[in-house]
């Protein structure tokens, strides 16, 4: 004996669960559930830009119902209808601010609820009037705030041009009387008593020029580095010990940074001695056989034995592989005639030169 399905009782089952999703679907997109609505005609005046019927409506930022029908006006091109449901608890007015909203990240329209104060009458659908401009959105309302910019260009058009050709006249006055406004501003400070600093005054080390005749030749590729120093000898200023300043110096400046300098002139005292054979900066090749390696020690004027220049240099001569083939530290000095830049310049001069030459002949027999 066959047992027959129970299809009116499946069917049922089925039809219910069908009726209960749609249920639950229908509250989930009405706030108010199943609970009194009330409906209100809204016009808008433009273009209502992506607003679709089922899209939120929210009082006060809060969702109170959706858009139920939405058309043209009939008597109007630039006018759209819309019917909204909202729940009955909702205290719309007369009165209340009608406008469009976009949210999220691809700008959903909604219908944006404020405010209101005045009681509607009983027993007729409120009309509420949307704000004019109300559904313009960012890119519409920045087109014609662009719209707007060039219309104020174009009107001004004439007057934007004669401003800037009266700037260009007043510059190329200035240009052309920069002298007398020189002469002006020197007249200023002169009345109200401003002197003008004292221009430095820029003195240079000598290189030995007459190394004698190349004995031994250098036949490596070989280079001096900048020298190494602390910070105090990173200067162009003439230092003292002790430290202090002096009439005279405060305007004198050496050419260039101590390392540098020192590097530059010890450069050319080689060259001075063997042109073809003489030393490269690091930054003219990559890599050298050999390197002399300077350490600035003392580059300074000592004032309480003499006066007295003295210039400390410690040298390092290494190979391509980073090992040391000879080392010496290097000391001069020369007493000042008188304690002033020239005199000073004269005095490392002369000790500078003994250096280099002591150097010289140091490092060709090392190489």
């Amino acid at each position: 004996m066959e047992t027959r399905a129970p299809f009116v009782l499946v069917g049922a089952f089925v039809l219910a669960a069908i009726l209960a999703v749609f249920g639950f679907v229908y509250w989930l997109q009405n706030t108010g559930g199943l609970g009194p609505r009330t409906s209100y005609h809204v016009q808008f005046e433009g273009s209502v830009p992506g607003l679709l019927v089922g899209a939120a409506v929210l009082f006060n930022g809060v969702r109170v119902g959706e858009v139920i029908e939405l058309g043209l006006t009939p008597d109007s091109p630039r006018g759209v209808n819309a019917t909204i449901s909202v729940a009955s608890t909702t205290p719309v007015r007369a009165d209340t601010k009608v406008g469009l909203e976009f949210q999220g990240l691809t700008g959903v329209p909604v219908v944006a609820l404020e405010g209101g104060t005045q009681v509607t009458k009983r027993g007729e659908m409120p009309t509420l009037v949307a704000e004019r401009g109300a559904g313009q959105g960012m890119t519409q309302a920045a087109r014609d705030a662009l719209r707007k910019v060039d219309s104020v260009l174009t009107e001004n058009s004439g007057a934007l041009k004669d401003t800037i050709a009266n700037f260009k006249v007043f510059s190329e006055g200035l240009a052309r009387n920069t002298g007398k406004l020189d002469g002006i501003v020197a007249g200023l400070e002169r009345m109200t008593g401003a002197t003008a600093p004292p221009p430095k005054i820029t003195y240079d080390l000598r290189a030995l020029q007459n190394p004698g005749p190349a004995g031994k030749i250098i036949n490596v590729q070989w280079a001096i580095p900048e020298p190494t120093a602390v910070a105090m000898l990173e200067t162009q200023r003439f230092l003292f010990s002790p430290a202090q300043e002096y009439p005279g110096f405060a305007e004198a400046m050496w050419a260039d940074a101590l390392p540098k300098l020192i590097q530059a002139r010890l450069i050319e005292s080689f060259e001075n001695y063997d042109i073809a054979h003489a030393p490269l900066r690091m930054a003219d090749i990559g890599q050298t056989e050999f390197q002399l390696l300077i350490d600035v020690r003392r580059f300074r004027i000592a004032v309480e034995s003499g006066p007295v220049a003295e210039i400390g240099l410690s040298a390092r001569i290494i190979d391509k592989n980073g090992k040391v083939v000879a080392s010496r530290l290097f000391e001069d000095s020369e007493k000042l005639g008188k304690l002033d830049p020239q005199a000073a310049v004269a005095a490392f001069n002369a000790a500078f030169g003994r250096m280099a030459r002591d150097m010289i002949a140091w490092t060709v027999q090392a190489l």
